[in-house]
Order: C-alpha cells, then structure tokens, then sequence
C-alpha cells in the first residue's frame, strides 16, 4: 500500500489546519449563537453500542453490524457534558452521511468560534475563503508531484492567513488573559512541590505583562521574542517537572529477546549522549545517536507473531486469506531489515493488497450528528 508519508502528512495538516479555531487568544472571545434555521436532511436512523469516544464524536458498532464515525460538531460543550458519554452504552443517532472527515467542519461550524462582534461583510468574505479551502483541500492528492503538491499547499496556507487576518482585530478585542498567576499555576510546579524564586518569579510576571500587551496590540514578532525569553527562564523548572527518564526507564518500553550485556552497555552510553547532545541542541548529532540507538534496538526487538498482529484487526479474514498473509508475514521477518528493505517493502504491498477488501467492507460510515437520544433523552443541536 503505497502512501508517500510527506504527502500523507501535509493533507492530513490541511484537514486540521482551519479545524484549530480557538487559539490561547481566542480562549476569552465570546462566540456566535448558532443559527437555528439551518435545515439538516435526516439521511439516517442508527442505533449501536459506543466503542471509543473522543472529544469531537464516537465510533459506534451498529446493531446492523456496520461501523460508523459519529461526529457532534453541532452540538455545544455544554451538551456534551449533559450527554455524559460512556463506553460500551447504547445510543440512537439521526444525522446525515458525509464522504470525509473534512465534510463535517462545515462553515457554521467554523462560525460558531468566531466572535461575535464579526460583521456581516466579513463574514461574507470569510465563508468565500473556506469555500475555497474546503475546494483546495479536495483536489490534494497523493498522485501529485511534490511541486504541484506543495504549491496547492502553500494556496491553502495563504487564504488561511488570510483569514486571521480579518479575525485577528476582533478576537484580539474579546481576549481577556489570564492573570499570570493563573497563567503559571496551570503549569503545575505547585503539584510537584516546585518552588519559583521570588526573583524569577518577578522576572516572569513582567515579561507576561509584556506579552499580554504586546499581543493586544497586534506585534506578535516582538511578543514571540517575549516569550521566548519567558520559556528560556522557565526552562530550569520545566525539566524539574519533567526530569528525562533514566537509561533503564527508556529500556522498559521495549520488549527485547537475547540481547547481550555488552550491547546493552552500548546502547547506554550512546543514550546518555544523546540526553547531552539534547541539552546542547545539537540536532544533527542527536539524529545520528538516535539512528545507530535504533539499528541497534531493531535487532532485539521481539517480533509480534501473525496471530497477534492480526489480532489489532476488528475484521476476520478467510481461511485461505490467513493462509497468504501469516506466508506473507513470516517472510517479512525472515528478510535482513537492512539489507533488503526492497523485498520487505514488496511483501507489505502484496500482504496489504490481500487486507485491502477487508478495510473497505469494514470502512467506518461517517455520520454528522443532528439528532441524539440516549436514555430516552433526546439532544438538538444548540
């Protein structure tokens, strides 16, 4: 299954780029009503069981055996907590299908997170411009050149920023800060019993002040260097907070078969230089120690046996399908990851090309909620 990661990444960044709304400026900004004249079409009736909730919806197994992608950006917070959703519970859906998961951030969605003193002609403007992401983010594509990619990308980064850019006046007039005690509370060195020095906590509070000001007044280059010099102070502190683990603590996350002493004492000494190599800010050196970190480690990884690989699949293949893939898979691990990568590569196409059915017979509905009941408690959106 041929999926180029540079391009897989940048579409899924344009799915999500214009999805991040509220910014730390916009968290005091008071936003619009929703519109309540807005006619949804009622495509579908589900009910089923909640597998997994995340915080825009839930996949939900239905009682047809299909499963569905429940997305709740119609409804408020608000809502979402009265819903108090849980796992494993039983939940009626009314709402219509869409083709992708950019389709559910719809451009009322979009509005509801801007401020409310956003006049009509801008607003006008602004659904203009999503439009056209919306259009720009559907032609991105994998079978692109990376220069014809890139230059879609950057026409979508452009109109983005163009967009801030009418926003910008009126979130900045709705901000309210938090105070800097609250600012610094939220980091949590009182719950680890981490003390600030008076001076530093001084010194903190003035570039605050200074960034707050300097972001109410639309210079954002000069309050990045504020704060900057803020993190730089703050530094200190952060890594009592969050010291690096020890050797033995990184080594617990692997699961390695026979590996001798005098490679685990390797593998230590190039752990502590890469904790250096960090403390310096050397990138280069870091991405060499991890490089020869990991060709070490890959050698004494423990390899997964087909039975519990394909246990991460909700789907069951055919017995002659099995047969294939656990072939298929055996090989793989048998190759040299090093030395023949080109037939480990050739052997996932083949053994993805088996699954490739499986995915789309199993492919998750995508439903955009308009209607919920859930204990004979019925939910609109708001």
């Amino acid at each position: 299954m041929k999926t180029p990661i540079k391009k897989s990444w940048m579409i899924a960044s344009a799915l999500t780029i214009g999805m991040a709304v509220l910014t730390p400026l916009q968290a005091g900004a008071t936003s619009v009503e929703p519109t309540t004249d807005v006619t949804v079409q009622i495509e579908q009736q589900i009910t089923g069981t909640i597998k997994s909730i995340d915080g825009d919806g839930i996949n939900l197994k239905g009682r047809d055996g299909k499963n569905y992608y429940i997305n709740f950006y119609k409804f408020s917070e608000e809502q979402l907590e009265q819903m108090n959703l849980v796992e494993g519970q039983e939940i009626t859906v009314e709402g219509g299908v869409v083709e992708d998961y950019s389709d559910f951030y719809t451009f009322e969605v979009y509005k509801k997170y801007l401020p409310k003193e956003v006049p009509n002609d801008e607003l006008t403007k602004l659904e203009k411009m999503f439009n056209e992401v919306a259009k720009l983010r559907k032609e991105l594509s994998n079978e692109m050149t990376d220069a014809e990619f890139d230059k879609k990308f950057e026409e979508i980064n452009k109109i983005y920023d163009d967009m801030y850019k009418i926003e910008k006046p009126y979130i900045l007039a709705n901000w309210q800060p938090q105070s800097f005690e609250e600012y610094i509370e939220d980091y949590g060195f009182s719950e680890k019993n981490i003390i600030i020095t008076e001076n530093d906590k001084k010194q903190f509070k003035a570039i605050y002040e200074e960034w707050v000001k300097l972001e109410k007044d639309g210079q954002e280059e000069k309050a990045n260097e504020k704060m900057e010099k803020f993190h730089e102070i703050l530094k200190p502190y952060f890594d009592e907070l969050y010291p690096p683990l020890t050797f033995e603590e990184y080594m617990e996350g692997f699961e390695l078969v026979d590996i001798p002493a005098e490679t685990l004492a390797k593998l230590k000494t190039i752990y502590e230089d890469i904790r250096k190599a960090e403390k310096d800010d050397n990138t280069d050196l870091l991405n060499k120690l991890y490089g020869e970190f990991y060709d070490i480690i890959d050698q004494y990884i423990k390899s997964r046996t087909f039975e519990e690989y394909m246990a991460d699949f909700e789907f069951e293949v055919s017995e002659a399908d099995s047969k294939q893939l656990k072939q298929l898979y055996e090989e793989i691990l048998k190759l040299d990851k090093k030395e023949e990568q080109e037939k480990i590569y050739e052997k996932w196409e083949a053994f993805h090309t088996i699954l490739e059915p499986y995915f789309k017979a199993n492919k998750e509905v995508l439903i955009s909620a308009s209607k919920l009941s859930i204990n004979g408690q019925e939910y609109l959106p708001q």
